[in-house]
């Protein structure tokens, strides 16, 4: 019988990297990437010391009800909304995530999303294969939003945030941000952003980003009325977390003409997506990709078995959030 500590790898990941860590553990994968319902996700944490978790495993005091070996849930991920952190540190498991190694990766998707949706990539390419493009014409071609000498306004103004505004400065565009806190007179330098209200933002973009965590005091930070402050030639993008928007608000906006267009990396209740938004042709859908690149998903993986390895080991990890829980 091995004497190797129990984990849990809760969604496939690179076959190398398991077995690299089944050089040190016994592990519990799920290289099959099934979701676990709630039930199969508390009996999975009952009988391991470690857990590598993904956004759709939602550590909660449920799960965590039978696992009292676990130590830590380390998430591959940078946001951590999947995690009742309370309940975490009620029940004294470490809480990680992964921030940084994916920030430049998500920031370019991010650009290419708004310049995607802008342009009307996505419809011009339906308008092409289904054989509508028969000339060239000044007006009769799908006609977009520039992005240069534009302003971009971004809520959520962290490190992938000031890494949009930086790339916005490449294009000339005007950058104006709101965000919980101001940025440092510094940071605002570095990224050429102004801070304004949110009504201010939204009145004044032509293009609003968003890049804010998912908490309860954020749901919905855009809905019906928010959208009502936008320009009608104005587009948003969302790279942040479903929930941020109201979708169904989005979709009605986007039909009756109220905004130009929408490019969603993120959904409510995804991977469904509201059957509305499908109906939509001036919106760029994408399945929550941000950070997809092999490069950027290894490195967070890499970081989460990081802080599992140091957790386990009795060292602090080095994006622990639940700081409180160790005791060196």
């Amino acid at each position: 019988m091995s004497n190797k500590p129990k984990i849990l790898v809760s969604r496939a990941i690179f076959s190398d990297q398991l077995a690299e860590l089944e050089k040190s553990f016994q592990v519990r994968s799920n290289q099959a990437d099934r979701v676990f319902t709630p039930a199969e996700l508390q009996k999975e944490l009952s009988n391991v010391v470690g857990a590598l978790v993904t956004g759709s495993e939602r550590i909660d005091a449920s799960a965590l009800q039978n696992a009292k070996d676990l130590k830590i849930a380390a998430n591959i991920s940078v946001g951590y909304n999947n995690f009742d952190v309370p309940a975490m540190s009620l029940s004294g498991v470490m809480a990680t995530n992964t921030p940084d190694v994916l920030t430049d990766t998500t920031a370019d998707f991010g650009f290419a999303l708004l310049m995607a949706t802008a342009r009307r990539i996505t419809e011009s390419e339906h308008w092409v294969r289904a054989g509508k493009w028969d000339q060239w014409s000044i007006v009769n071609n799908p006609l977009g939003m520039d992005l240069h000498h534009s302003t971009i306004g971004i809520i959520g103004m962290g490190r992938i945030g000031q890494g949009i505004a930086k790339r916005a400065l490449g294009f000339g565009m005007k950058v104006i941000y709101h965000n919980r806190s101001r940025l440092s007179e510094a940071n605002e330098k570095a990224c050429g952003a102004s801070y304004v209200s949110k009504e201010e933002l939204l009145r004044t973009a032509d293009h609003v980003v968003l890049v804010l965590p998912y908490t309860p005091q954020n749901h919905h930070t855009i809905g019906a009325s928010e959208i009502a402050l936008m320009k009608p030639t104005a587009t948003l993008i969302n790279i942040a977390r479903g929930g941020i928007v109201d979708d169904e608000a989005l979709a009605k906006a986007l039909q009756s003409g109220k905004i130009f267009a929408a490019g969603l990396d993120v959904f409510e209740g995804e991977p469904q997506v509201h059957p509305e938004l499908l109906k939509c042709s001036n919106i760029v859908l994408a399945p929550h990709i941000a950070s997809a690149t092999e490069k950027t998903r290894r490195a967070m993986v890499d970081l989460a078995v990081e802080n599992l390895r140091a957790a386990l080991n009795g060292k602090k990890p080095p994006s622990l959030i639940n700081t409180e829980v160790f005791k060196a």
